[in-house]
């Protein structure tokens, strides 16, 4: 089936153009995805807290967001943020997913455990979704309270922040509040709600529920839209170069993109999920779902972190593959919109997923150049690269601190930061400094522009593991100082600060954090 430009550019209006934004009051809501209807989400308010209470305001995102400054971390903003009030022209719903969990699927899963307020339009014409994650019992919840413990709401605020700080697509935390009322999990645990924000909640899992729990009804209309609202741009060169493009061809090949960038990033910090399942993958290419994730210490490629993949599905090297995966799943659900002929349907999909491996390893290679400092990188590099990595594994050495120790020796001013307090080279580290010094004496660029683009590619601080548990930890007992300060610290991940000795620093034999744990 091949879709009009003419009905997208209508849909496309209705979503950016003026005349389509529902000003309600002082908040720009224009709520499109609430009015597809019930087949896409049901309307549910949050449930109200006893005594809601401020964990972090981001008055920054606030700004971005053009969040009106009368409801910026006061009273009014608390008791709407904690779900006992609502925003004016929000149009509170849950909506309705699938996906496969741990290669598993589930036919019908939803937000369980969150509320999505509305789209605030920005005043310069970009869109978000404002959404309540912890706000109570849904239709979706399938028995659970629909509530959140405190430390995933810390964990996430504090990780969605830093990622979009290290300038990694990602959702963000506008706000963090304290319910007031314990959450049962384990034991009872201080309870808390999360506002996030993000380009779209659009989830593989999303196309999924239309493409394979409903048999297809409905799934066209969700293409539709998601593209509208995504992809509009791409859409009209598509069909202008050739009449018979879709919108599921060029949803596919963006989502593929996006994807592969996304894990490429994840891959040159460090960063490990955790719970790559399709629900948990946003179509716009944004990090999302932050409950067991980290960030590596010591480096270690078959690293897990979360307490429920107990297999490493999830691990560290295995994520480029998931998302291959994941997208491929993708590829299987958009099989009927691709094209009229199956044939030609199944070699557009099979020729869009073998793409995925080129464009990640395009990017990862572009992102470990910057990181080593080098010009360019080319299969004679690759050798040097798995050498360097091999010395971090079996020397037991920090990722991080291992490549900002390389930017150091790189602009000659190791001894002029923390480093020598925080990072102890190894033997065959610095025996392989030197097949590493000879590469970087064959760039054809200028030595200073390799310098600083390791600089802006090797960051001195990131979300330690150990950290976070202390920022829980002070949280579960109503103190937010450690949260702020770290938060604040995050901000700025690529130059030195007074004090790095400390936070820079990773953890001792006693911090070191091996299992981390969603919250549900």
């Amino acid at each position: 089936m091949c879709l009009a430009i003419s009905s997208l550019a209508l849909m496309a209006g209705a979503m950016h153009g003026p005349k389509g934004n529902r000003v309600t009051g002082i908040f720009n809501f224009d709520n499109t995805y609430a009015r597809l209807g019930r087949n896409y989400s049901q309307a549910q308010n949050p449930s109200a807290v006893a005594e809601p209470r401020w964990i972090a305001w981001n008055d920054t995102l606030a700004e971005r967001l053009g969040w009106p400054i009368d409801w910026r971390g006061n009273d009014m903003a608390l008791a709407a943020l904690a779900g006992n009030d609502q925003l004016p022209g929000a149009d509170p719903i849950a909506t309705v997913y699938a996906g496969h969990q741990f290669g598993s699927y589930n036919p019908k899963l939803g937000d369980g455990r969150a509320v999505l307020l509305g789209e605030l339009v920005t005043p310069d014409g970009a869109r978000f979704d404002v959404q309540l994650k912890g706000a109570g019992p849904t239709p979706f919840s399938r028995g659970g309270d629909g509530r959140s413990p405190m430390g995933p709401v810390v964990r996430e605020y504090l990780v969605s922040e830093a990622m979009s700080a290290l300038g990694v697509p990602t959702s963000r935390a506008l706000a963090a509040v304290a319910s007031g009322e314990p959450v049962y999990r384990n034991g009872a645990e201080p309870g808390a709600v999360l506002t996030r924000i993000a380009s779209s909640h659009l989830r593989i899992g999303s196309v999924q529920f239309f493409a394979m729990s409903q048999g297809g009804d409905g799934l066209s209309e969700l293409i539709d839209y998601t593209v509208s609202r995504h992809f509009p741009v791409a859409l009209e060169a598509a069909i202008a170069n050739d009449p018979n493009a879709t919108a599921a061809s060029v949803l596919l090949d963006k989502t593929g993109q996006a994807l592969a960038s996304l894990v490429a990033q994840w891959q040159g910090l460090g960063f490990i999920h955790g719970v790559l399942n399709t629900d948990n993958m946003l179509l716009c290419g944004e990090t999302i779902d932050y409950g067991p994730c980290a960030f590596m210490d010591d480096y270690d490629s078959a690293k897990v972190f979360s307490a429920i993949d107990t297999q490493g599905r999830y691990a560290y090297r295995n994520q480029p593959g998931i998302v291959h995966w994941n997208l491929s799943v993708l590829a299987q659900c958009l099989l009927p919109l691709l094209a009229d002929d199956t044939d030609t349907a199944l070699a557009l999909a099979q020729a869009t997923v073998d793409r995925f491996p080129d464009q990640f390893g395009a990017i990862h290679e572009a992102i470990l150049a910057a990181k080593f400092g080098l010009d360019r990188f080319s299969a004679n590099d690759r050798p040097l690269v798995d050498q360097f990595f091999r010395a971090l594994s079996e020397d037991n050495l920090d990722f991080t601190l291992a490549f900002r120790w390389l930017t150091e020796q790189a602009s000659g001013a190791v001894d002029h930061s923390p480093l020598p307090e925080l990072f102890e080279p190894s033997a065959k580290l610095r025996d392989w400094q030197n097949d590493w010094q000879d590469r970087r004496g064959r760039n054809k660029a200028p030595d200073e522009l390799s310098v600083s683009t390791m600089q802006r590619s090797n960051p001195v601080v990131i979300p330690r593991n150990h950290q976070i548990a202390q920022a829980i930890a002070d949280a579960e007992h109503n103190n937010f100082e450690t949260l702020t300060s770290l938060n604040k610290r995050w901000q700025k991940p690529f130059s030195w600060q007074s004090g790095d000795h400390i936070i820079a620093a990773p953890p001792t034999a006693e911090e070191v954090v091996q299992r981390t744990f969603c919250g549900t």
